[in-house]
């Protein structure tokens, strides 16, 4: 775990390398909540994404803790 913060910078920036240029999409749910009200109803009806995704994932990493899965004995 020592290289975790490496790993995540490294993704992070990958993400941002090669998905926003094409997709224009923000990786901050917070930025792509808060304009959406005002870009009209095309940004209104993707919002929901931004909103059930970390949800979703959120309960899977729940799951995977609770069960220790990934956790030598």
């Amino acid at each position: 775990m020592a290289f975790a913060g490496v790993v995540i910078g490294l993704t992070l920036a990958g993400l941002h390398f090669a998905i926003i240029p094409v997709t224009g999409t923000s990786l901050n749910p917070a930025r792509s909540i808060g304009p959406a009200p005002f870009s009209g109803s095309a940004a209104i009806g993707q919002l929901w994404l931004f909103i059930v995704a970390p949800l979703i994932g959120g309960a899977i990493a729940g799951v995977v803790a609770k069960t220790r899965i990934f956790e030598k004995d």
